[in-house]
């Protein structure tokens, strides 16, 4: 027959839209057009289908009006992983291979010039949405990109390496292979069993750091209740060790965390194998863009708060970013998802990261320090501390100072405890948490923070005290009361007693002008 459908997965976010590659032949003068809103790189296919066809040992119609569409028109198309189904669209409409045998599978994967597959972009994502798919989607993807779709349990993926690897399972009858036969291929095409490599928490300990007892207090906090940080002191005080140190603290992550973060990564690229149940640290330089930051472009990508998700965002030099980038932070710390609206399509992101941001008190670093003067005059103290604006700070729940160690504690001063030991106790207060309210502390909202972070007289008594006199918005009052409920987590305690209550409101300082 002269025409044939084959189906595929376009990516929008992390959506991967079904995709009809239909393939038409007829006589007239010869020709290759590509129609249904292609990008470039899609467009380029015609050139490496071509190659790739008779590279193989297969018969390309050179003497046909080619067309291929690709279904829905309106929904943009990128990258080269339609290669694989415009080929074997084509090889089924001149009837080299039987169009009836594709049905109920879906391909994708980019071709070289040789016919050898190469991986592709978001297969975690497209095996997430077949998952459930009725009938049962069989799904053809290159090497590398069939291993990571096999991390998703229940989906039915094979791997390809070659087009013929294809070719040989959907013969049409009365073709002869035996002139495009390789046995360099003959391993090729398999199924792909259910697995997930073993997670392996490779992160730095937190018993380098030696000292700065009440900054490691802070970040335990943080750990075991999902909170984000800012930590505020001199250069060379320890703030970027104290973050880099901090993923080591989490709890480790679930199945579904992991395939979530994953499927992310896999969208950008980024994924490895080497990586699986890890948590992400994204530590962006401060030069980037709000775009880089949230996300965004034709079509739109994660950026580094989605590429975090559950796991950490640090942001070093706070107020050295561009303000733009830094406001476009506020919505995904509140709703952990980002939405990129655009003319056309809109897309939405999940963002449930970990804030950990450090700053120097004003432009020289040494506001307050004993052992250095500040250079600094009081303007350019406030211009430097007023690139973070009250709304920004706001949402950031523990503010904390790390001020420089004297050159004894350095040098002579035992190492402080490991991660393991905090760690511990992290886990322990987040499945408390877990087991009396479905969610972390950080997640509370609305009336679940009355039900779950209710206060005695005394210190209900003594936090409406310190919200009037430090200003607290009312934002800033719901945080302290989850802080506290983390702090008496970890303390092993099912009410917020006062000390619990006293702690949480030292981290609730009016903003770094409070330091």
């Amino acid at each position: 027959m002269s025409l044939s459908l084959v189906q595929s997965r376009a990516l929008l976010g992390l959506e991967a839209a079904k995709v009809t590659v239909e393939v038409h032949l007829a006589n007239g003068l010869p020709s290759f057009t590509l129609v249904g809103l292609a990008e470039v790189e899609v467009k380029e296919a015609r050139e490496r289908v071509r190659c790739a066809i008779q590279n193989s040992g297969l018969e390309f119609p050179t003497n046909k009006r080619i067309t291929v569409n690709l279904a829905p028109a309106d929904l943009p198309k990128d990258s080269g992983r339609l290669d694989l189904p415009i080929a074997l669209g084509i090889l089924a409409a001149s009837g080299q291979i039987d169009a009836q045998r594709l049905k109920d599978h879906e391909f994708a994967g980019e071709l070289s010039l040789s016919g050898e597959l190469r991986p592709v972009r978001g297969a975690l994502a497209m095996a997430l949405t077949v998952l459930h798919a009725n009938p049962p989607i069989k799904l053809v993807l290159p090497p590398g990109s069939a291993e990571e779709a096999a991390l998703v349990p229940g989906v039915n993926i094979y791997r390809a390496r070659h087009l013929l690897d294809v070719v040989r399972q959907f013969l049409a009858p009365g073709v002869d292979m035996a002139d495009a036969q390789d046995p360099s291929f003959a391993d090729g095409w398999c199924r792909m069993e259910a697995s997930a490599p073993t997670a392996r928490e490779i992160f730095p300990d937190m018993a380098d750091v030696k000292g700065q007892a009440g900054a490691k207090r802070a970040l335990e906090i943080a750990a075991a209740g999902g909170h984000s940080v800012l930590l505020v002191g001199p250069p060379g005080s320890g703030k970027s060790m104290l973050a880099q140190r901090f993923a080591g603290l989490l709890p480790d992550m679930s199945p579904e965390e992991a395939l979530q973060s994953a499927a992310i990564h896999s969208l950008s690229g980024r994924f490895s194998m080497e990586r699986w149940g890890r948590r992400p640290t994204c530590a962006p330089h401060h030069s980037a863009s709000a775009v880089a930051l949230v996300g965004g472009g034709s079509p739109p990508r994660p950026g580094e708060i989605s590429l975090a998700h559950h796991g950490v965002l640090f942001l070093d030099e706070f107020p050295e970013f561009n303000r733009a980038a830094l406001e476009s932070l506020r919505e995904p710390l509140e709703t952990g998802h980002i939405t990129i609206a655009r003319a056309a399509r809109r897309a939405e992101f999940p963002a449930q990261f970990q804030l950990i941001a450090a700053m120097n008190p004003c432009p020289c670093g040494y506001l307050g320090s004993t052992a250095h003067n500040c250079r600094c005059t009081p303007d350019q103290v406030t211009r430097y501390q007023g690139k973070l604006s009250g709304p920004l700070l706001d949402r950031i729940d523990l503010h904390v100072e790390v001020p420089n160690l004297p050159a004894n504690d350095v040098l002579h001063a035992p190492a402080g405890e490991n991660s393991a030991d905090m760690r511990a106790r992290c886990t322990a207060a987040r499945e408390r948490a877990f087991v009396r309210q479905g969610k972390a502390n950080h997640a509370l909202v609305g009336q679940e923070i009355d039900r779950y972070a209710p206060l005695d007289n005394a210190t209900n008594q003594l936090l409406q005290l310190a919200a009037v006199r430090l200003g607290w918005s009312a934002r800033g009052i719901h945080r302290t009361l989850k802080i506290a409920r983390t702090i008496a987590d970890l303390a092993g305690s099912a009410e917020i007693g006062l000390a619990h209550a006293a702690e949480a409101m030292q981290y609730r300082q009016n903003g770094p002008n409070a330091l």
